[in-house]
């Protein structure tokens, strides 16, 4: 593993607006680039009272001027909710105002509730086109002709590097089929990981875009100077997350000392076991953490995240990491 990079919900903390999450997001962006983060993705979510980053493009083009050599991209635009070509035009148009930055990271799901799915698409095809619309995605991005009769202007020749995203076996066995770089979700869903790994490693096929497989998995990451801030600022995300899988979502939860007043354990449990990839703590112990994950899963990258309520904390949290990723990668070299 030689490069590590941040993935950013631009979470809306309970006491804040969507407007100073996007601020923060900028800060944690420019904190990211100086501390030697690859890259820097975003996330489509609606209809997610916690989330600002749902119309995902543009917010990547406002990180992309805010920073100046740090990749930016989307991890991921959940592909059916738009037409391949509106998403062609989006990150080509990106793909030419901040040149050879740009990732463009696709997804199955909806990324959002059925209702809101359907507000999105209009009209909710039964069939799964994804496969199809990814490979059509990917050709109005290439070198289509001038005469082609529907061509993305611009998008057409950027070849913004596409990569499918997954929590479940689908996505490695489309990724491996078409010869793209896959991420697996196992900051949130890392039951699958191991055997999804294992199967675009064994049946990945070389591409126009790859000639070996290239797998980045992500991880929780939540580091402060001390074991127990750092379970503290970890509480906001537990009760983030419990409180969406009962369905109750809203916005970035104040830290707490007592978690199990407000989360019974059976859901507890859920949480913990869907949170499991990750590491939370000190520098010397997120360390020992994230080399046990890299040293099992063998990432060509990793990808950290974490929703911490105070924006100083957040940024001091990845900075963290970020040491603790470079020693990590400079051990590995």
């Amino acid at each position: 593993m030689q490069k590590f990079s941040l993935l950013d919900l631009s979470p809306i903390p309970e006491g804040e607006t969507a407007a100073a999450a996007l601020s923060n997001t900028v800060d944690l962006a420019r904190a990211a680039e100086a501390a030697g983060y690859h890259r820097f993705w975003l996330a489509e979510h609606h209809n997610m009272p916690g989330i600002a980053s749902a119309a995902t493009s543009v917010v990547i083009g406002h990180v992309a001027g805010a920073t100046k050599t740090m990749r930016i991209g989307a991890g991921g635009i959940m592909l059916p909710n738009h037409a391949p070509l509106v998403v062609a035009e989006q990150f080509g148009t990106l793909a030419t105002l901040y040149p050879d930055r740009i990732d463009l990271g696709l997804g199955r799901a909806p990324g959002t509730d059925m209702a809101t799915a359907r507000a999105l698409r209009r009209h909710m095809a039964p069939e799964d086109s994804f496969p199809q619309d990814v490979q059509e995605l990917i050709a109005y991005l290439g070198d289509m002709p001038d005469n082609a009769p529907v061509r993305a202007i611009p998008g057409a020749g950027t070849h913004v590097p596409v990569w499918i995203l997954g929590s479940s076996l689908y996505g490695a066995q489309l990724a491996a089929y078409l010869g793209l770089p896959y991420a697996f979700a196992s900051h949130f869903a890392p039951d699958m990981l191991a055997e999804a790994l294992a199967i675009y490693r064994s049946s990945f096929q070389p591409s126009a875009h790859l000639d070996r497989p290239y797998a980045m998995m992500a991880a929780g990451v939540c580091a402060a100077q001390t074991d127990a801030e750092a379970d503290y600022l970890r509480s906001s995300q537990f009760l983030a997350f419990a409180r969406l899988r009962t369905g109750k979502p809203g916005k970035l939860p104040y830290p707490t000392d007592d978690l199990a007043a407000q989360i019974s354990p059976q859901v507890m449990a859920g949480v913990k076991q869907a949170l499991s990839c990750s590491a939370t703590g000190s520098a010397a112990t997120v360390k020992e953490q994230l080399g046990r994950l890299i040293d099992t899963h063998q990432p060509d990258e990793i990808m950290v995240t974490g929703m911490i309520h105070d924006s100083a904390a957040r940024i001091r949290s990845f900075q963290i990491a970020a040491d603790v990723l470079s020693d990590l990668c400079a051990g590995a070299a």
